[in-house]
């Protein structure tokens, strides 16, 4: 995932591979992935669901509410070209795949990816962070006397989520093992 825009398409085609669903909704689950801290607009939403219409990921057509407003929603569904390009982009590894927007993203949707993959996406997110958290070791070891005190706790910190996600990637590298 070059970009946010890709990423965003990726998360879209995952989310209405489950299924239809309306503008709120996506909002809704999309936020759920990326995490309350990344607000998802609706400035960006509905370009993205646009550019995808156009270029037949994607269809939409109206349905009524059903709730207490005489109000239609628009829905979005996958259209057999987005099928085919999310089925595709599941089998797409590269670094992109492993760096933190991109991996968060297709963690997201594993489900779908082989189990070769999944592994080769994994180990690569396992040796990134690997190569961060010595980078981090090396940061904290030769720093300065009076050095800023919360640029240091920033390392310190940084370090330790780094070391809780490696050893979190290696069980699930055990565990993909063993799945048959």
């Amino acid at each position: 995932m070059r970009s946010r825009s890709e990423s965003l398409e990726f998360a879209l085609l995952g989310l209405l591979s489950q299924g239809p669903l309306h503008g709120y909704e996506l909002r809704k689950r999309l936020t759920a992935i990326y995490g309350p801290f990344r607000a998802l607009s609706f400035s960006v939403l509905y370009p993205q669901l646009r550019r995808m219409l156009e270029a037949g990921l994607i269809e939409e057509s109206v349905a009524s509410d059903g709730g207490l407003s005489r109000r239609s929603r628009i829905v979005y569904c996958l259209s057999k070209k987005g099928g085919d390009r999310f089925s595709k982009l599941t089998e797409t590894v590269s670094p992109e795949t492993w760096e933190d927007e991109g991996f968060e993203v297709r963690f997201a949707f594993f489900s779908p990816t082989s189990r070769t993959n999944r592994v080769r996406i994994l180990e690569g997110r396992n040796r990134r962070l690997q190569e961060k958290a010595e980078i981090l070791r090396g940061e904290l070891e030769k720093s300065p006397v009076g050095i800023d005190k919360y640029l240091e706790e920033w390392r310190r910190h940084s370090l330790e989520s780094a070391e809780r996600e490696i050893a979190w990637l290696e069980e699930m590298i055990k565990t993909e093992g063993k799945i048959v």
